[in-house]
């Protein structure tokens, strides 16, 4: 069971850049003696608590709720009651305006958000952005002439397992807190909290309501934005999981410029290299992704990228499956380059690839089907490269998505699901919706459908 929180890491005074090579265990008991507490002073009054507000329509009774009930009756005053439903988490103050990071998850459907800050003065904020594939979110403190506490954005790039942190936030509601720990694992990409996992690991104690908080080095910057944890009863085991700041960078400069988050298009389709493909590949070990798809139009096509090529890095950051290439990437703004390892024929050679947005090509043209067909309740849409990163599908995919399914509808019933891709009707290719719903025209018998479901071709013949 998973609940989420959020942490924030501090590093010991005394320790530098170059930490790395001077680092070393306590020697002494007066080493042992040294405290948290200037570190604790210079960024406490950047993490903040969040408050949210949302109302919630619920039936009065549950007779009320009963849909053979208002088929009957209607509508009767007083059958429906609002109720006020509160959350609580916290966030970091990035920038002196009162621009706020926390987690999506913290503001999600908020009517009324209140930032509350470490003197115990209360602002409302507004939502300038959220991302859910990234549980992110940014906030703007209502506030004119104030000059807010900030924090810097540190490089989660540099951190090492073994590295001392602290984490802040409002566990429980009790008020702000700090916990100590290490930094646990590094790069953990089988976290399934978001669609972009990369997770700073740490062993410091975080609780519910500490979602959004900071996770800060030993010279008190910012490495990561804590998220959540691994928890039976709801509270700490010590395995606690924060968003690195190389990704909180990019979202947070892409939401506070175009209110979202536009994140950069490779175009390709891979596979996580495993054993028997690393000795087949004679690589030393299993790493990297194994390109099996290319999309024709994509930027990988035109820097020369191949099926059968395997990325090895990004930007010299090794990549050890999908899920790693995928946060890498999206760490780079749009417009940039990325500086792809990628090893062919035997032999290692860099690629540099210019990132673009993904492309709204061809127009997605979505469309709720009805009529005497198979289809009949279905919602479908042609997938295209903006598509696929806004749901999380391979851009290499193309043809008719189904995104939802009428509950009770013919489709409904038949078994059609959201997420299948149309490949064939009466075995006829239905590339476009267009194409699909000439297909669907007229009344016929017998109806013969095939879906592409999970990567599974499956027919299914109804009729006749």
């Amino acid at each position: 069971m998973k609940i989420l929180i959020s942490c924030a890491i501090l590093v010991l005074a005394g320790l530098g850049p170059a930490h790395a090579q001077t680092a070393m265990a306590p020697s002494s008991r007066e080493q042992i003696r040294l405290t948290f507490s200037p570190v604790v002073r210079q960024v406490a009054p950047a993490v903040v608590n969040i408050y949210t507000k949302r109302v919630v329509h619920t039936a009065a009774s549950p007779l009320f709720a009963d849909p053979f009930f208002r088929r009957f009756f209607g509508e009767v005053p007083g059958m429906t009651r609002d109720r006020v439903q509160s959350s609580l988490g916290s966030g970091v103050l990035l920038r002196s305006d009162g621009t706020v990071v926390t987690n999506h998850h913290v503001i999600k459907d908020a009517d009324e958000v209140t930032v509350v800050l470490s003197d115990r003065r209360e602002f409302e904020a507004r939502v300038v952005g959220s991302d859910e594939r990234t549980d992110l979110a940014v906030l703007k403190i209502e506030a004119r002439g104030e000059n807010f506490p900030t924090l810097v954005l540190g490089d989660s790039d540099k951190m090492e397992v073994g590295d001392l942190v602290l984490a802040i936030g409002n566990p429980f509601g009790v008020g702000q807190t700090v916990t100590q720990g290490i930094v646990s694992a590094l790069a953990r990409t089988n976290v399934g909290v978001s669609d972009y996992r990369s997770f700073i690991q740490t062993d410091a104690a975080i609780n519910p309501g500490n979602s959004g908080g900071a996770l800060v080095d030993m010279e008190g910057k910012l490495i990561g934005i804590n998220t959540a944890i691994y928890s039976k009863d709801g509270g700490s085991n010590g395995i606690g999981f924060a968003i690195p700041t190389a990704l909180v960078r990019n979202v947070v400069d892409s939401i506070t410029k175009g209110g979202k988050v536009v994140r950069p298009w490779l175009g390709i389709g891979g596979q996580p290299v495993t054993a028997d493909l690393a000795q087949a590949l004679k690589l030393a070990r299993p790493v990297g992704v194994l390109i099996n798809n290319i999309h024709r139009d994509s930027p990988a096509a035109a820097a020369g990228l191949q099926n059968g090529d395997v990325v090895l890095a990004v930007q010299g950051y090794e990549v050890e499956d999908s899920e790693a290439m995928r946060f890498r990437l999206a760490t780079l703004p749009v417009g940039s380059e990325a500086r792809l390892t990628v090893l062919r024929g035997g032999s290692e050679r860099q690629i540099s690839v210019r990132l673009l947005a993904p492309p709204e090509t061809p127009p997605r043209d979505r469309s709720d089907l009805a009529g005497r067909h198979p289809f009949s309740g279905a919602t479908v849409v042609n997938i295209n490269p903006a598509l696929a990163e806004e749901i999380g599908i391979s851009s290499g995919l193309s043809g008719v998505l189904v995104l939802g399914v009428k509950r009770g509808s013919v489709a409904h019933r038949l078994g059609v699901q959201p997420g299948d891709i149309v490949l064939r009707v009466n075995e006829k290719p239905v590339p476009t919706v267009a194409e699909l719903k000439q297909q669907l025209q007229g009344e016929r018998q017998r109806w013969s459908i095939t879906v592409n479901r999970n990567g599974e071709v499956m027919t299914q013949v109804i009729g006749g």
